[in-house]
């Protein structure tokens, strides 16, 4: 049986990507809301409401915590164009998927991931290839590129995407 929390395996990091690499990385960023407004179209609310995995967070909670996932992704590669290899500060993503706009319905998080998706590929779309050998400090994860931020974010889109899709073909709800 595949590993439940990670259904398209785990991120491998990269430090730098081809601009094939990087064009692939920036269209799947660009499909991104698309591709999870479908994943999770005609669920009601107990199935918004079903953990992905045991323990794991509710689909409800995987669409409010994508926009709030990528408006700091956002943030971070801005800050990473316009400043000199920025200290950024890390969320508690776990306490952000259980404050109270979390228990909302999804149609706001869906229609913020796609407006943020637009302005972020515009940047990404803008940028030099140099501009991505940029990097940023995070307490976390050492010194990162803005490329291997890319190749990030472009898997947790479909990281997450796979969670509810997956959840789908379990329960046998459909496509």
């Amino acid at each position: 049986m595949s590993d439940e929390r990670y259904p398209i395996g785990k991120f491998t990091p990269v430090t730098a990507l081809s601009n094939a690499e990087r064009h692939a990385c920036i269209e799947q960023i660009a499909a991104a809301p698309a591709n999870f407004r479908c994943a999770v179209a005609g669920l009601n609310d107990a199935q918004l409401d079903t953990p992905y995995r045991s323990s794991g967070w509710t689909v409800r909670q995987v669409a409010h915590h994508l926009p709030d996932s990528h408006m700091n992704a956002y943030i971070r590669f801005k800050w990473g164009l316009t400043e000199d290899s920025p200290a950024i500060k890390t969320y508690e993503e776990k306490d952000w998927a259980k404050t109270p706009e979390t228990g909302a319905p999804i149609a706001m998080s869906l229609d913020l991931l796609a407006a943020l998706h637009q302005r972020w590929v515009t940047l990404l779309r803008g940028m030099r290839p140099a501009d991505f050998a940029r990097t940023i400090k995070h307490p976390e994860w050492g010194t990162p590129s803005l490329d291997t931020l890319l190749a990030l974010y472009a898997w947790h889109g479909r990281h997450h995407t796979a969670h509810v899709t997956t959840l789908r073909q379990r329960m046998g709800w459909g496509d």
